[in-house]
């Protein structure tokens, strides 16, 4: 019996919504990033890009439980010595309020060109309105 592979024209991407506001961080993250990769598509093949699109809207208005607010940073490093920059949650959601969810999806990509091919398919939003009405894209709710 022949494994069928799905061919790249014959793959269908869609387009989801997925509204933020008052939802948990890392529930928002992982059904995205579970989305991104097409695992939730009967012919997900995990060598393959299989992901629909995702558009997350009210991306200021996630909400982080316990103390991460205060306490979670986060870091990055120039390539200079003494490089290393850390940020909290909390000025990170002030000055750059996108990159709390697109950080936590994309720590939960695979970490090679296919995970980088999938995170390109991801648009986060700070407010209610984005740009892909034309799309139609469907609306997903967040598990609570």
């Amino acid at each position: 019996m022949k494994t069928a592979f799905p061919s790249l024209p014959g793959i269908q991407r869609d387009w989801h919504v997925i509204d933020a506001d008052g939802a948990v961080l890392g529930r928002v993250a992982s059904q995205a990033a579970l989305i991104l990769m097409g695992k939730h598509k009967p012919r997900y093949t995990p060598f393959m890009d299989t992901g629909d699109h995702i558009i997350v809207v009210n991306a200021a208005k996630v909400r982080m439980t316990g103390r991460k607010e205060q306490q979670k940073l986060y870091r990055r490093h120039s390539g200079y010595p003494g490089g290393l920059t850390e940020v909290l949650a909390r000025d990170m959601r002030q000055t750059h309020p996108t990159r709390l969810i697109e950080e936590a999806i994309k720590g939960m990509l695979p970490k090679n060109k296919l995970g980088k091919q999938m995170y390109r398919k991801l648009n986060v939003y700070a407010g209610d309105k984005h740009p892909h009405e034309a799309q139609k894209p469907v609306e997903m709710k967040v598990a609570s």
